[in-house]
């Protein structure tokens, strides 16, 4: 056998001919890193965090140009930059000391869980269907976890952190007391083993690709802005940054994350959107009204001894 024969074997040994580019590399760093649960680790660690202030730059940009003012939801509301800086400090806190374990002991769970990590890939298919899956599944978990969230038993010390900022920002996806994002990481995470789990098919691509258009739709859900372009307006289905703004401005009702047939079918749209469903536009009310938390309003009955239940949050003209 020639040298360049045993060569050629050798390399085919190391790199199957069969794996295209980006399989070749993700192979590559599982060999060059020779410690996978690392490897797994620093990959999701560094893919989470890249895609999540990625996703936000844009928007902080957009945030510093009067002239994107007219897209801006709540356009008399634009964060200030101490709320950027507080935000900013809050999440990487979060990320630091809650998310940072979970992710760096994901491959644990991988082997757990029969989740495949090395190349070749799935399918194109089996991969969209998946995603597809994941997200119905991530939206079901949301919407219900959301509403116990808003009960009286967990709004005050756990989800009102997160409700701080009425009117969002792309930052504020993350911004919330570590339970709810435990909370939420559990519905992200533990939607792909659940699909790992019965369906015995599952490769960590498939799962970094989930948690990359999780994240960007968290963002973007929080951003602030409904353009003409939005993916709401040419797929109704989708909740789109309209739908969790008025989640934020009003304080109660669409509690699903990603799409609007649970909060259509449960009756717990907010007024505001059912009502844009019907006219596609928003009111000068609906953009400038400032309206209080209904768990304000409440304690500050009970501190003045005013006696009766409050239920709907008080509208305070701006």
């Amino acid at each position: 056998m020639s040298v360049n024969a045993t060569a050629q074997k050798v390399a085919e040994a190391i790199i199957p001919p069969h794996l295209n580019w980006l399989e070749q590399k993700w192979n590559g760093w599982y060999d060059y890193m020779n410690n996978d649960t690392l490897a797994t680790g620093i990959l999701l660690l560094v893919l989470h965090e890249g895609i999540y202030f990625g996703r936000s730059l844009p928007w902080l940009i957009l945030d510093a140009m009067p002239s994107m003012r007219k897209y801006k939801i709540q356009d008399n509301r634009p964060p200030t930059r101490a709320e950027y800086i507080e935000c900013l400090k809050s999440v990487i806190t979060a990320h630091t000391f809650v998310e940072a374990v979970p992710i760096f002991g994901f491959h644990f769970v991988c082997e757990l869980f029969n989740i495949a990590y090395r190349a070749p890939f799935p399918s194109a298919w089996t991969v969209i269907w998946q995603l597809a899956a994941l997200f119905l599944m991530e939206d079901t978990w949301h919407y219900w976890g959301h509403r116990a969230l808003h009960s009286k038993l967990l709004y005050k010390p756990v989800h009102k952190m997160h409700h701080k900022y009425a009117a969002p920002f792309g930052l504020t996806a993350e911004y919330a007391h570590p339970i709810e994002v435990a909370f939420t990481g559990t519905g992200t995470v533990g939607s792909p083993l659940l699909l790992a789990y019965l369906t015995g098919d599952m490769h960590l691509f498939t799962v970094a690709i989930w948690i990359s258009l999780r994240l960007i739709q968290a963002v973007d859900s929080h951003s602030g802005y409904d353009f003409p372009w939005s993916l709401c307006h040419w797929f109704p289905m989708w909740a789109g940054a309209d739908h969790h703004d008025d989640h934020h401005h009003y304080f109660v009702g669409n509690f699903a994350s990603s799409f609007r047939h649970w909060d259509y079918f449960l009756g717990t749209e907010t007024p505001a959107t059912t009502r844009r469903r019907d006219t596609g536009k928003f009111t000068a009310e609906e953009r400038h009204e400032i309206v209080e938390d209904p768990d304000d309003i409440a304690d500050r009955a009970k501190t003045s001894g005013v006696s009766g239940k409050t239920t709907t949050a008080r509208r305070v003209k701006a």
